[in-house]
């Protein structure tokens, strides 16, 4: 990979109006052939689409190789989740790594390199703006007045190790740390990266500060600032039954915490750079996790999760909005991250609370159809927030709509399939994650994305850009790649079976 000195140099491109898109050719008129009676597209017009969106993706859309959320078609400002700046980049999904991951993927499904390059691109920028407790903020803005408050890697490592007013907070909120570790784990497995010395040492800063903010009893808080306390108590979770039943207006960073699936994908994140790195220190700090989650289940008849705890395993508030209660989707976040240790160990302790926990869903279940995000300990009671005042109320006909108060509905759906996966066991689960065995099967595959492909192709602009309400969004690129990727992979492998099936024979 390039130098950190490369960054300079764009921002003194961008600031010189110097960049300019590169011309990428129209797909291919389809042929005779490619009006195949299934309607399947040519695998050659898929993969000019493809590298026609990465191209304007790069060229225009990226800052310094990273990308944020969404952009006008003028490209005059890029946007966040919660503020908007000609030179940010995100980290959250669908922002930078799962752009660079979308193209990661492209490239190996593939081999052509015009992907890899933006894969690369995207890990350049994430190197860049890791901070010195080796994760990432939420966003980044290279706008040197923002940039400036950030104490980074490149610092400590070039001997700048007090922070002064700078701060190097890592988040693990809605991904952001799991997210980029998870894509710089990817592409130092990838050929074509394997001996990039500068993103091997930028993973391994990154792995060695998420192993070390893991605290005594397993868990992690939202935000890390560096190493845990090793003194803190390893404890089981217990309820107050004097629970604040007002918003103590405190801060809630440093709390252990389950929100949005973060143990999830702390989880995932370590599993697969056990599988890749082949270091026990990675399988020992998933189990470690696993060990908090069973120590935070809450006492009975409650065998579920709350939404974050106290050093002494207590649930309590974080947001005016999120209280201390039984989380649905908190739960449902753990009874995923145990799926997913007892998938990798074939150690059945860890889905022995799964029964406890689908017993207790269907009794918390709404008339609805669908469940509360909280409910009152000790008692199930559903809990919500008053609009406006966010007082707590079990009354849920008016309520904020910044949040999500309720599950989706396909959340039962959701119940079912990890029911039935256990059922099935382990040996099944793990066949049906592995690629498929046979032609026909790969074919098969392509099979399953054809509507979703035909959909990309017909949504794509002129430019190669998809667009949400008028503006360029990251998260269809991210979808669209994905499946006409997926499409690409099992056309190569499944050679005259696909061929068979796209031509309608």
């Amino acid at each position: 990979m390039n130098s950190p000195a490369f960054f300079p140099i764009v921002l003194s491109l961008f600031a010189a109006g110097s960049l300019v898109a590169a011309e990428v050719a129209a797909p291919p008129k389809a042929s005779a052939e490619r009006k195949a009676a299934s309607g399947w597209p040519a695998p050659e017009t898929v993969l000019a689409a493809l590298k026609k969106a990465a191209s304007a993706m790069r060229t225009e859309v990226s800052f310094a190789g990273g990308y944020a959320w969404k952009w006008p078609t003028d490209l005059t400002v890029a946007h966040g989740e919660n503020r908007s700046s000609p030179s940010l980049i995100t980290m959250q999904p669908p922002g930078t790594p799962a752009v660079g991951r979308a193209m990661l993927e492209t490239y190996r499904a593939t081999g052509d390199r015009l992907f890899l390059q933006g894969a690369r691109e995207a890990a350049q920028a994430l190197m860049w703006c890791q901070v010195a407790t080796g994760g990432w903020t939420g966003d980044f803005d290279f706008d040197p007045r923002e940039a400036r408050k950030l104490h980074y890697r490149r610092d400590v490592e070039a001997g700048d190790i007090e922070p002064g007013k700078r701060h190097g907070t890592s988040t693990l909120d809605d991904q952001k740390t799991q997210a980029a570790l998870l894509f710089l784990l990817e592409l130092a497995h990838t050929d074509g990266a394997r001996d990039d010395a500068a993103l091997r040492a930028a993973l391994k800063f990154g792995l060695d500060g998420l192993l070390a903010a893991q605290a005594p009893n397993g868990g992690w808080p939202q935000h890390f600032t560096g190493p845990a306390d090793p003194t803190a108590p390893v404890a089981k979770a217990k309820i107050d039954p004097q629970w604040p039943r007002v918003w103590p207006n405190a801060k809630y960073t440093d709390f252990y915490t389950l929100n949005d699936g973060n143990i999830l994908w702390v989880v995932k994140v370590l599993l697969r750079a056990h599988e890749l790195e082949k270091d026990a220190r990675y399988l020992a700090a998933a189990k470690k996790a696993g060990e908090f989650l069973l120590l935070a289940r809450l006492p009975a008849p409650q065998p579920v999760w709350a939404q974050q705890y106290d050093r002494a395993m207590v649930p309590v508030w974080a947001r005016k909005f999120e209280p201390p209660a039984a989380s649905s989707v908190e739960s449902f976040g753990a009874l995923k991250a145990l799926l997913e240790l007892w998938i990798a160990t074939g150690d059945a302790k860890w889905i022995e609370p799964v029964k406890p926990a689908l017993a207790w869903f269907a009794k918390t279940k709404l008339k609805d159809g669908r469940w509360a995000r909280f409910y009152e300990l000790g008692t199930d009671q559903p809990l919500y927030c008053r609009a406006e005042t966010y007082e707590l109320t079990a009354d849920d006909s008016h309520l904020p709509t910044h949040y999500g108060f309720k599950t989706e509905d396909d959340f039962q759906n959701d119940l079912d399939k990890l029911s039935a996966e256990i059922a099935g066991g382990r040996e099944a689960i793990l066949h049906a994650r592995a690629d498929p065995e046979t032609p026909k099967k790969w074919a098969s595959r392509a099979k399953g994305q054809f509507a979703k492909v035909q959909t990309a192709l017909q949504e794509q602009d002129k430019k190669g850009w998809w667009l949400k309400d008028g503006e360029i969004d990251a998260g269809l690129f991210v979808k669209h790649c994905n499946a006409m990727s997926t499409y690409l992979l099992a056309a190569k492998h499944g050679g005259e079976a696909f061929e068979a099936l796209r031509l309608g024979k």
